[in-house]
């Protein structure tokens, strides 16, 4: 095990967690690494929606270049992050086992406009969709930045809140007291979820990170990102997505909301192991031939304004 594996992710507070979480559990394996951190796009312009953009890769472009260029070995991403077509040359290899899946509302203490007017802050297309179909009297606006620095936002602002990912403040401790789960929003696929990609032709590096794969998240999110990928073709979307295993088969819940949250499009299924493979391009299909062709159009359609 002479070779450094070098491990790329984004310089946040929270990607420098993952980082170090992948490393030390190469570390206990026995192998020996480095940590190299870069800045992507999406950290650094911070005045667009991410939708605006071209969401698909802003946050791992500069990783995929990195690594295709032989400056890093692997990269760690918050798996909801990555496209779901890696670059040629670029494999999925590892996912770790997944932390919370749930949303959270950050509050101010007073939650008295849950059942008035509001304004709640949320850089996510999914997100805002989610919360207008459910407080459609509510205004949403845009927050972009790392965890840290939306949370800075938040408390420098008058909004009465905004949402992140629990598995995000968990894993730094940047959970506040002020916080409400919201076990009703479908989450983003792949939410909580870490994943480590290596290069193709980099057996060692594969064979290493292939070591800390976790099967049932890897079957959970696979189920969630076909669903997402075959929705989608290419356009980002209001879309939900989450498989859990219980007993012996795999329950599945997927939504596509327009952008202003009025229209929701939901699926509820269930399959069993032996045909998990092509489980979430069923269920997208279901969506797409019960009027989810002509939503995904509409939402098309009003991005390009």
């Amino acid at each position: 095990m002479s070779k450094v594996i070098r491990i790329g992710t984004r310089d946040s507070e929270l990607a420098l967690w993952q980082a170090h979480t992948v490393e030390k559990k190469l570390n206990d394996l026995g192998y020996t690494t480095e940590i190299v951190a870069v800045k992507s796009e999406g950290d650094i312009i911070l005045d667009k929606p991410l939708y605006e953009l071209g969401i698909t890769g802003i946050f791992t472009k500069t990783l995929d270049i990195a690594m295709l260029a032989g400056k890093v070995d692997i990269a760690v991403h918050s798996m909801k992050d990555v496209p779901t077509a890696l670059p040629i040359g670029i494999i999925q290899s590892a996912v770790l086992e997944r932390a919370n899946v749930h949303d959270l509302l950050v509050h101010k203490g007073n939650l008295d406009f849950l059942t008035s007017n509001g304004t709640i802050a949320t850089g996510s297309l999914r997100r805002q969709a989610q919360w207008l179909h459910k407080y459609p009297n509510h205004q949403v606006v845009d927050l972009r930045g790392n965890v840290n620095t939306r949370m800075q936002k938040l408390n420098d602002s008058d909004w009465n809140g905004a949402i992140f990912a629990a598995a995000g403040l968990e894993r730094i401790n940047l959970k506040p007291e002020n916080y409400i789960t919201l076990d009703w929003m479908t989450p983003a696929p792949a939410q909580g979820a870490m994943v480590v990609v290596t290069l193709e032709n980099d057996s060692f590096s594969t064979e290493a990170v292939a070591k800390l794969n976790h099967q049932e998240t890897e079957i959970c999110t696979h189920i969630e990102r076909q669903f997402l990928r075959t929705l989608e073709g290419g356009c980002t979307a209001p879309i939900g997505a989450l498989a859990q295993i219980k007993d012996n088969q795999i329950d599945f819940q997927g939504v596509l909301h327009s952008l202003d949250g009025k229209q929701e499009l939901e699926i509820k299924k269930s399959c069993n192991f032996v045909s998990y493979k092509d489980f979430g391009k069923e269920c997208a299909e279901a969506i797409l031939t019960n009027g989810g062709k002509q939503l995904m159009e509409a939402i098309r359609h009003d991005l390009k304004k």
